[in-house]
C-alpha cells in the first residue's frame, strides 16, 4: 500500500477533493445509520401495540413519523451519496490528468538512451495500465467503499454501547481477514507482474505493426504477427489459472471464516434476546447494523483485488519517475514530475545562440564516444566548422556520422573531448539552448497528424500565416499545399501518410527554415526521392542552406560536390578532411567513393552499398545492369 500512499502524498493539489469526499462519505454514513434507529422504535411501538400496552391511534402517528422520518434519512443520504459521487469522479479525472502529465513529464525528460532500450507500445501499455488502475481503485474507493468504512466504524462504537462481546466478534472480522489476505498477496503479486510483462511486450508489438503495416502486409506476415500477438495474451491465460485459483482458493477461507463469525453474532443475539436482555426492537436494530458490517468486509474480496492490481501497476508507473533524467532537461520538465498537481508551463521559444565573433559556430576537440562502455564508436575526433560553411560528413555505415550528429543536439554526453557550439561549450548549455540552436531536416521526414500549417509551424507556435506562407514558398511546398481543398489546414495524417516522399520533406525543410536556427543538420534528404522530388527539395535545402553552418551527412556523393569542406571518417576516427577538390586526388576514402560511383559492376555498386551510398539520382540498379552488359 506504500506506492499508493505515495501517490496520495504527491498529489496535495487534490487536497480540497479528498477533504470534501471525505466529509460527505462521514455524513452519509451517519445517515445510513438512521435508519437501524428507526427499525428499532417502530418494531417496539407495534410490538407495544399489540401487547396493549399502548393505543392504536398513538402508535399509529409514531408509525407515521417514523416511516417520514425514514424517507427524509433516506433521500438526504442519497442526495449526499451522489454528491460524494461527483467529488469522487472530479477527484479520478483530476488525478489521472496528474499522473499522466507527470509520467509524460518524466519521459520527455529522459535522455536519449532509455528510448533506445524500450518498444514505444511498451510504453505506452504501462501508462494505460498503471494509471488506469490506480485512479480507478481510489475512485472506486471514495465512492462506494470509503462511506461503509466510515458506518462500520460507527457499528463498532454504536454495538459497544449496547453489547461489547458482540463488538469483540465484530472487530475479529477485520484483522482475520487482512491476515489471510496477506497470505495470498506476495504471490498473487508475482504472477500479476508476470502477465503485466506479457501484456506490454504484447501492446508494444501491437504498436509496431500498425505503426508499419504496410511493411506487414508486403511480406504477407498478418498471420505470423497475429500468431505472436495471441501467444502473448494465451501467456496470461496460462498465468491467471494458477492465480486465479490461488486467489479464490483463499477467498473461500476468508469467505468461510466471515460466515463462522457472522453465525456466532446471530447465534449471540438471538439468546441474548431470548433472555431479555434485548428488546425485539434492539434486536432488529443491531441485526441491521450488524448486516451494515458485512456488507463492507465481504466487498473487501473486492476492493483487496482492485489494489493489488493498482499497487502492481503503481510500481510500474514510479519505476519510471525513478529513472535519472538527462542534466541539461528543462526544469519545468523536472517541476512537473515532483510537483503535486500541474505547473503553470510557460509555452515561450528559447531563443537560439548567435555564433560568437571569430569563433568556430562548430568545435570538436578529441571527441570519443561510446554507446556502450568499451565499445566506442567516435575516437579522438576533431573538426570546426565555421558560420556559413557548409561541412560534410563522409564514411561507411556505422562510422560515426550520425552519432556526432546526436551529440551536436545534445542526445548523448560526450564520453571525453569538448564539444563547442557558436562559441559555448554544450557541456555548459541546457537542452533548449542547445537543441534551438540546431535545425534538422532527416532522411525520414517526421511529421505530425495535426495540419500542414502546424507542422510547419512546429518549431515556432507563435509564427503567423504570412511567415508560414514565406517559408513554404522558399521550400517549393507553397503550391501543393494550396492545391489541396483545405490548404494550409490538410491534415495529413500520422506520420504525413497523406503526403507522398517529396511534400512530406519539403513540409520538413519549410519547417526547418521557421525555426531560423544558425546551425543546420541535413541527414541527405534527399536521397530517397524521386528525380523530380529531388530537384525540388533540393531547392529548397539551398534555400535553408544560405547564410547557415550546414552539416550534411552524405548518402549520395553527387549532392556534396559544392560544399566547402569535406570530412571522412574511418572506424570512427577522422581520416581526411579537405575540400571535395583536393580530396578528389588524394587517394583516400572519398576519391574511392568517387571511383566507385563511376563503375558499373555490381561489386562496386555493392560496396558502395555497404558504405551507405546511393547511385547519383536517376541511375537505378536496371541501369547499371545495362551499362555493365554494353561494356562487355
Amino acid at each position: 500500500m506504500s506506492s499508493l500512499v505515495r501517490i496520495l502524498r504527491s498529489t496535495s493539489a487534490l487536497a480540497p477533493l479528498y477533504t470534501a469526499i471525505f466529509l460527505t462519505a462521514t455524513v452519509s454514513a451517519v445517515l445510513g445509520l438512521v435508519s437501524p434507529f428507526i427499525l428499532r422504535e417502530a418494531t417496539d411501538t407495534i410490538v407495544a401495540t399489540l401487547q396493549g400496552e399502548t393505543a392504536a391511534a398513538a402508535a399509529t402517528r409514531t408509525i407515521v413519523l417514523l416511516a417520514l422520518g425514514l424517507l427524509a434519512a433516506d433521500l438526504t443520504h442519497s442526495v449526499l451519496s451522489n454528491v460524494g459521487g461527483y467529488f469522487g469522479d472530479v477527484m479520478g479525472a483530476r488525478l489521472r490528468q496528474i499522473l499522466s502529465t507527470r509520467y509524460y513529464a518524466k519521459l520527455l525528460s529522459l535522455p536519449q538512451s532509455y528510448f533506445d532500450g524500450q518498444v514505444t507500445g511498451t510504453i505506452i501499455a504501462r501508462l494505460d495500465r498503471s494509471i488506469t488502475g490506480v485512479t480507478q481503485f481510489l475512485q472506486s474507493i471514495s465512492n462506494n467503499f470509503l462511506p461503509m468504512i466510515i458506518q462500520t466504524v460507527a457499528i463498532l462504537v454504536i454495538t459497544t454501547f449496547y453489547y461489547w462481546p458482540l463488538t469483540i466478534l465484530l472487530a475479529l472480522l477485520f484483522p482475520i481477514y487482512m491476515w489471510l489476505t496477506a497470505l495470498t498477496s506476495k504471490r498473487w503479486q508475482k504472477l500479476e507482474r508476470r502477465k503485466n510483462e506479457q501484456i506490454d511486450l504484447a501492446g508494444g508489438r501491437f504498436s509496431e505493426t500498425v505503426g508499419q503495416v504496410k511493411v506487414v502486409k508486403s511480406f504477407t506476415s498478418e498471420i505470423r504477427e497475429l500468431a505472436t500477438f495471441g501467444g502473448r495474451y494465451a501467456k496470461t491465460v496460462e498465468i491467471t489459472r494458477p492465480q486465479s485459483s490461488w486467489w479464490h482458493r483463499m477467498d473461500t477461507l476468508r469467505q468461510g471464516a466471515m460466515n463462522v463469525i457472522f453465525f456466532l453474532i446471530y447465534l449471540l443475539l438471538f439468546f441474548q434476546t431470548l433472555n431479555g436482555r434485548f428488546t425485539l426492537g434492539d434486536m432488529v436494530m443491531l441485526l441491521t447494523l450488524v448486516n451494515m458490517a458485512k456488507q463492507p468486509v465481504f466487498m473487501m474480496s473486492f476492493a483487496v483485488d482492485a489494489a493489488q492490481r493498482a499497487i502492481a501497476g503503481s510500481r510500474d508507473y514510479f519505476e519510471v519517475l525513478e529513472e535519472v533524467p538527462e542534466p541539461t532537461a528543462n526544469h519545468q520538465l523536472i517541476e512537473a514530475t515532483s510537483g503535486s498537481g500541474m505547473p503553470d508551463l510557460d509555452l515561450g521559444v528559447t531563443a537560439p545562440l548567435q555564433p560568437a565573433p571569430g569563433a568556430p559556430v562548430i568545435e570538436l576537440e578529441d571527441v570519443t564516444f561510446a554507446y556502450e562502455r568499451g565499445k566506442p564508436v567516435l575516437s579522438d575526433v576533431s573538426f570546426t566548422a565555421h558560420e556559413g560553411e557548409r561541412i560534410a560528413l563522409v564514411g561507411e555505415s556505422g562510422g560515426g556520422k550520425s552519432t556526432i550528429v546526436n551529440l551536436l543536439l545534445g542526445l548523448y554526453r560526450l564520453s571525453e573531448g569538448r564539444l563547442s557550439l557558436c562559441g559555448r561549450d554544450t557541456a555548459g548549455l541546457s537542452a533548449e539552448q542547445l537543441r534551438s540552436s540546431v535545425g534538422v531536416v532527416f532522411q525520414e521526414p517526421f511529421l505530425f497528424s495535426g495540419t500542414i500549417r502546424e507542422n510547419i509551424a512546429y518549431g515556432k507556435p507563435d509564427a503567423t500565416q504570412p511567415e508560414i506562407e514565406a517559408v513554404a514558398r522558399r521550400a517549393n511546398a507553397h503550391d501543393f499545399i494550396m492545391a489541396f481543398p483545405e490548404g494550409y489546414d490538410t491534415v495529413v495524417g500520422e506520420r504525413g501518410l497523406r503526403l507522398s516522399g517529396g511534400q512530406k520533406q519539403r513540409v520538413a525543410v519549410a519547417r526547418a527554415m521557421l525555426k531560423d536556427a544558425p546551425v543546420l543538420v541535413l541527414d541527405e534528404a534527399t536521397s530517397a526521392l524521386d528525380n523530380r522530388s529531388e530537384r525540388l527539395v533540393q531547392a529548397g535545402l539551398d534555400e535553408l542552406m544560405k547564410d547557415r553552418t550546414t552539416l550534411i551527412i552524405a548518402h549520395r556523393l553527387s549532392t556534396i560536390a559544392d560544399v566547402d569542406t569535406i570530412i571522412t571518417l574511418d572506424q570512427g576516427q577522422v581520416d581526411e578532411i579537405g575540400s571535395p577538390a583536393e580530396l578528389a586526388t588524394s587517394g583516400g576514402i572519398y576519391s574511392q567513393l568517387l571511383a566507385l560511383t563511376e563503375s558499373t559492376s555490381k561489386a562496386d555498386r555493392e560496396r558502395l552499398k555497404q558504405w551507405g551510398f546511393v547511385g547519383d539520382a536517376g541511375l537505378t540498379d536496371e541501369d547499371y545492369d545495362e551499362a555493365e552488359d554494353e561494356a562487355r
